[in-house]
């Protein structure tokens, strides 16, 4: 797994350095890798559309730079006299009129031209960074938080052009609310931030009206957690991380990103000896008379992840067609190692036993859909809940802590689930674009975003499979439930980018999950 920290952990493991006098060969170091970055990035070749093209060497590349006045603006200036000594054309634009002295020292006598920045001359500036083949973001860094400078938010607006809305057409700049499209850099320009995009909260991905929005990120130490989180992590772009040399091992990282060698490293694997209960058994209320295409969709889906067995609670006009999908799958009641229930609008009464028994035998459970309108208090045992945003809405509402809207949810994913993950003393995996999967104590598990061919009826009924499965194979280990979520939505986008619906994710789960059992 990847690991996010908070900008305060990041300083925290800075501090001992920093005290011992290690600050500038901190920021030389970081400044090297940055320049690193850079060059490699300005030599190679850029995907533009569906043609290719070269950059063209670093000599005589026209290179701009957003510079402020810390130790993030320093990066930027030891980086930019590295490209000048290269024969790159660079100017910094110093934002706050107050650069760091060293940095600039170095920069200048590296024949680097600086501009001061003040409103008159905005578009002067703004043009100049859409002319340039790289613009180094180095204003604020871990430091950055939305909400900038009105100056400053308006120099990257005549630059980069207002954000456009999700649903806004591909490569239509959004309205400046003049009347007139804003003017946007070229889509082919790179832009590389130092640490953060300016205007990213570096520890939650909070972006506000204005931020930079790069290409690539170049961050130091550890990775901050902001540039994982949704938002953030859009802005951020692709990032890199550049050793430094701070050590982390006593500080707790706030967001875990599972990696595909996760997958293969950490998925249950059947071992010689076991049998249908060693191997694990799910219990599962899944489907309806109204809904039996979601109790087929779960069961398939948990049976073809891998369990010892499956047991089925559910009407006959589900278990039939389930039994003619999978025969191997036994309705009715006994004993289990987990339960996952929910999904298709299963009877009440069903599900209610079911958690009953889950908490009576401490079995883990997953609940989805259906199953979390029965929510009105922590469980007595472990659980994952799987709500999208408008079952989080209604969760939150049932339990009396302030029902926020759906818009507001999905604006902030990681604050309301958290919210509702200390609420229920449970893991709560927020269904969206992008996955967050939240513990009681703030941290988070968050998956790379799945295809959009997953934005699809039934695929959530398919996700409560696999995360059931999991469970079973895995109960009576010491695996964290958290990450256990992020292993299943990893599948479970695995397995969606071969398929066009959920019954063709379902199809392709086996396959993809013997891919991984081979390790590969």
């Amino acid at each position: 797994m990847r690991l996010g920290y908070t900008a305060a952990a990041v300083r925290a493991a800075e501090a001992p350095l920093l005290a011992a006098g290690h600050g500038e060969a901190l920021m030389r170091t970081a400044a090297a890798g940055l320049a690193t970055v850079c060059r490699r990035e300005l030599s190679t070749r850029h995907q533009t559309g569906s043609t290719r093209g070269t950059r063209g060497r670093i000599s005589g590349s026209r290179v701009v730079m957003l510079v402020g006045a810390g130790n993030n603006g320093g990066d930027a200036l030891f980086a930019g006299a590295n490209l000048a000594d290269r024969g790159a054309h660079v100017t910094a634009i110093d934002v706050f009129g107050k650069m760091h002295p060293a940095g600039t020292a170095a920069f200048t006598a590296a024949g680097g031209h600086i501009e001061p920045f003040t409103a008159e001359r905005m578009s002067e500036l703004a043009a100049l960074l859409r002319r340039a083949d790289l613009v180094i973001d180095g204003v604020l860094g871990t430091g950055a938080k939305p909400g900038l400078p009105a100056d400053l938010a308006a120099l990257i607006r005549a630059w980069q052009g207002e954000p456009q809305p999700a649903s806004a057409g591909a490569g239509t700049p959004a309205s400046a609310g003049t009347g007139t499209p804003a003017p946007v850099a070229s889509p082919s320009q790179l832009v590389i931030a130092v640490d953060a995009p300016t205007g990213v909260d570096a520890s939650t991905g909070a972006c506000g009206d204005t931020c930079v929005r790069a290409a690539h990120t170049v961050t130091f130490g550890a990775d901050k957690a902001g540039l994982m989180l949704p938002d953030g992590a859009a802005a951020a772009g692709q990032v890199t991380l550049v050793d430094i040399g701070l050590d982390m091992s006593s500080h707790v990282p706030a967001v875990h990103v599972p990696e595909p060698t996760d997958l293969t490293a950490l998925w249950p694997r059947p071992q010689t000896g076991d049998h249908k209960y060693s191997r694990g058994v799910l219990g599962l209320v899944a489907g309806s008379a109204r809904f039996p295409g979601a109790g087929v969709l779960t069961a398939s889906a948990a049976a073809a992840t891998g369990v010892g067995m499956l047991r089925l609670l559910a009407p006959p006009e589900v278990t039939g067609t389930v039994l003619q999908n999978n025969p191997e799958i036994v309705t009715g009641t006994g004993r289990v190692q987990a339960w996952a229930i929910g999904p298709g609008a299963p009877d009440r009464l069903t599900m209610q036993h079911a958690i009953t028994a889950a908490e009576t035998h401490n079995l883990p459970l997953v609940i989805d859909a259906g199953g979390l309108s029965l929510l009105t208090r922590p469980l007595e045992t472990s659980c994952i809940l799987t709500p999208h945003a408008g079952e989080l809405v209604a969760l939150l509402s049932r339990l009396g802590t302030g029902a926020p809207s759906r818009a507001d949810v999905e604006a902030d994913p990681v604050t309301h689930a958290v919210r509702a993950a200390q609420v229920l003393e449970a893991v709560v995996l927020l269904k969206g674009n992008r996955t967050i999967i939240a513990r009681p104590d703030g941290t988070v598990v968050a998956p790379a975003p799945g295809p959009a061919t997953l934005a699809t009826a039934g695929t959530g009924d398919v996700l409560t499979g696999i995360l059931g499965a999991l469970l079973a194979t895995t109960s009576g280990t010491d695996i964290d439930l958290a990450d256990l979520g992020g292993l299943g939505v990893a599948m479970h986008a695995r397995a969606g980018t071969h398929a066009t619906h959920a019954s063709g994710v379902v199809t392709a789960l086996a396959g993809e999950v013997l891919e991984v059992l081979a390790g590969r």
